[in-house]
């Protein structure tokens, strides 16, 4: 990951208000994000500020290896982003915690402006908050050891909140 945050004129890309170095930046130089909505808001933040090795880090490690990183740098390259609204963020509860934040992000590029809403799920393993790729098929069967690592069945685990 980075070591260094990135220095960005006014306050925080992620919409908070807040300077970079006291919202996402911190997040950005490898503290935990403490929930996740902070790490929604990072991510974000990184695809604004290119920072690909954040966001290739906070996604579940078990998807890492199948990232596309040179299709994640291009489009947060040729992409002026515009914005990110968070709209609900929900603690689902179980071992180990899930969660599901909804939000929509605007960029545009070369196409036009485009608005993305998603609801994406996160689990907590170790301290750490990881985003699950919807793009990035699991390596697991429904009895299979859940991807997270968690040591749970991936149907009893994961799954569910997928």
């Amino acid at each position: 990951m980075e070591n260094a945050i990135p220095t960005y004129p006014g306050t925080c890309p992620c919409g908070s208000g807040d300077r970079l170095a006291e919202c996402c930046g911190r997040y950005h130089t490898g503290h935990p994000a403490p929930a996740p909505e902070q790490l929604m808001r990072s991510r974000y933040s990184a695809y604004v500020l290119g920072l690909i090795d954040y966001l290739h880090a906070t996604t579940l490690p078990s998807q890492q290896a199948r990232i596309d990183l040179d299709a994640i740098r291009q489009w947060s390259q040729e992409s002026t982003w515009l914005g990110l609204e968070v709209e609900e963020c929900r603690l689902l509860g179980a071992q180990p915690e899930h969660a599901h934040v909804s939000f929509t992000a605007r960029w545009h590029d070369m196409a036009g402006n485009h608005a993305h809403h998603e609801r994406s799920t996160f689990v907590q393993r170790n301290g750490r908050w990881y985003f699950i790729d919807p793009t990035v098929p699991l390596p697991a069967g429904r009895n299979d050891p859940c991807p997270c690592g968690s040591g749970a069945k991936f149907k009893k685990c994961c799954a569910p909140y997928l």
